[in-house]
């Protein structure tokens, strides 16, 4: 049992980022079928090393250039993962006026200028909002607290990322993230929801709450775009809700801070 699940976590770990997993872990479908309950903790490694960075950084150069060595260091271990899901997504659902020219426009590798000036912004408005947060360390909120904001932000995304596959169906017949495609029990969506807002017990609950708002609204407008125009979701779109997610989580801290 407890191996099992030691093989699922490390299985999620590989799939969504460049860490890697023991050899006595193997690769077989049902570890991927169950690995999306451990999205979450997987969220929770990117932003402590995010965060890690960041908070090094800092005590060396001014809170800009922090903020941009830890936005790297997450790029890094997770190699762009979610982010080329985001530009694929705004590209197809950008560019193609069925759903069929969308699905073809997402598969295809190169990126559109829907994706390009997309992900410009997302990772400008991600830049600001954690210059902020930084900026204001030692008061409110203070270090730590960063640091639990960014472990948080990635956290929470990859939750409200996770309830897509429970609550849509996979847009594909094949794809590269068909191997998660199956619907979770709710016990395992219950799993993650508890990893992935576990980070929120130890931020000031105002601010939480209107974090978790923002999140919840961009997740439900997100999962609406994508039934209406898909028919479900892809693994573009999962990444791409995660990029959103997440970004709304940090808008949200500020909002509260402010």
């Amino acid at each position: 049992m407890i191996r099992r699940e030691f093989e699922y976590f490390f299985a999620a770990l590989r799939f969504f980022t460049r860490i890697p997993a023991p050899i006595w872990v193997g690769h077989s479908a049902e570890q991927l079928n169950h690995a999306a309950r451990w999205f979450p903790a997987v969220g929770i490694i990117v932003g402590a090393m995010g965060a890690a960075v960041t908070l090094m950084a800092a005590s060396l150069w001014p809170p800009s250039i922090a903020v941009l060595l830890g936005m790297a260091a997450t790029l890094l271990v997770t190699g762009a993962f979610h982010e080329d899901g985001l530009t694929d997504t705004l590209d197809g659902l950008g560019g193609g006026f069925t759903r069929e020219q969308a699905l073809t426009i997402m598969k295809d590798s190169r990126i559109g200028s829907f994706g390009a000036i997309g992900i410009v912004v997302v990772l400008l408005i991600k830049f600001a909002a954690l210059s902020e947060l930084l900026a204001s360390a030692g008061t409110v909120p203070s270090a730590p607290t960063f640091a639990l904001a960014l472990i948080g932000g990635h956290a929470v995304s990859r939750f409200a990322a996770t309830t897509l596959i429970y609550a849509l169906d996979y847009a594909r017949e094949a794809g590269k993230a068909k191997p998660l495609a199956t619907r979770l029990a709710i016990n395992e969506l219950a799993f993650a929801a508890l990893i992935g807002l576990a980070p929120c017990l130890w931020l000031p609950w105002q601010q939480a709450a209107v974090a978790l708002l923002f999140v919840t609204l961009v997740t439900l407008l997100a999962a609406r775009w994508f039934r209406q125009r898909l028919g479900g979701y892809t693994g573009d779109c999962l990444g791409a809700t995660q990029q959103l997610t997440e970004i709304a989580f940090y808008l949200g801290l500020t909002c509260a801070c402010g």
